[in-house]
């Protein structure tokens, strides 16, 4: 009783906040998150895994820099958490997403065969889900859901009023509605940028790491492609959705090598991607193995 009386109180927290939000309106609200965020998030203690990443990054750029870097993704940060409630006012329609590769999302389409869309989180990552929901392509989006179930309700329903409709929780629940999704000739979207304990090792930045080899798997069941997806913030509370030209897993009969192999090129994807616009990747997660870490701590 004393957990869901937490869960009750940070809901009604939340609600309060989303709802304030979206009375303030759009580019209020990202102006609002992304002081509130470039305020605070340099005195948490996330500020040190910010930097550490930087470091393990770009070993190049100077400490200024990177702390520039640093406080200008929490900008970014905050901005995109602020309009995460206010997204029905951010798609397509509202002339503040500018689409490139629009035919491509066509063709596959038009086609009615599914592909595995895969990106990273950057800038704001919803608005490639309102690009995919607005391209008429039936996709099943993956998330994981928040900690809180009543927060959690909330976000859903957020999705909800820009058209999100087909969630595939992680797991194996999720992976079964994956499976059943891509059967019915339905696509899905995954990120494919964040820790994970088990699959493939690959290299991100130069550091090895190990990466969901669910994506590859996915497309080399079913005999299609991996579509990766970018998202670049602009200014004005505005973005730029890019369809990238498609990865091809080769079925090559080395099911674990070619498995390895297309996540090794999802992640060097991402990492062009972030090399390309820095500040819009999520900095705040400890991508890297623990040794790693270590290393840089000892390098000291």
């Amino acid at each position: 009783m004393r957990q869901d009386l937490i869960w009750r109180v940070e809901a009604a927290l939340f609600a309060g906040f989303i709802g304030l939000m979206r009375l303030i309106g759009l580019e209020a609200a990202s102006n609002f998150g992304g002081w509130v965020l470039k305020t605070l998030g340099p005195i948490t203690g996330t500020q040190k895994t910010v930097m550490r990443n930087l470091r393990i990054a770009f070993p190049e750029m100077g400490e200024d820099e990177r702390k520039a870097l640093a406080l200008a993704q929490w900008e970014q940060t905050g901005r995109t958490f602020a309009e995460t409630g206010i997204m029905d006012r951010l798609t397509p329609d509202s002339g503040r997403i500018d689409i490139v590769g629009a035919e491509r999302l066509e063709a596959i389409r038009a086609s009615g065969k599914p592909v595995v869309f895969v990106s990273g989180h950057m800038a704001n990552i919803e608005t490639m889900a309102a690009v995919l929901v607005a391209s008429g392509i039936p996709v099943q989006v993956t998330y994981r859901a928040a900690n809180n179930p009543y927060v959690d309700a909330q976000i859903v329903a957020a999705r909800a009023r820009y058209g999100v409709k087909l969630f595939a929780p992680k797991g194996g629940d999720g992976a079964r509605e994956l499976l059943a999704g891509l059967g019915r000739g339905e696509s899905v979207a995954l990120m494919n940028d964040q820790k994970f304990s088990e699959g493939p090792e690959v290299v991100f930045f130069g550091q090895p790491v190990n990466a969901a080899p669910g994506p590859s798997r996915l497309a080399l069941r079913f005999g299609t492609v991996l579509q990766p997806m970018s998202v670049v913030r602009l200014p004005g509370v505005r973005f730029r959705v890019t369809a990238h030209d498609p990865i091809e897993v080769k079925d090559t009969g080395d099911r674990a090598g070619d498995i390895a192999r297309g996540v090794q090129a999802i992640t060097t994807f991402v990492e062009e991607r972030v090399r390309e616009h820095p500040v819009d990747w999520f900095w705040v997660h400890k991508r890297w193995p623990d040794k790693v870490y270590r290393a840089l701590e000892q390098a000291d």
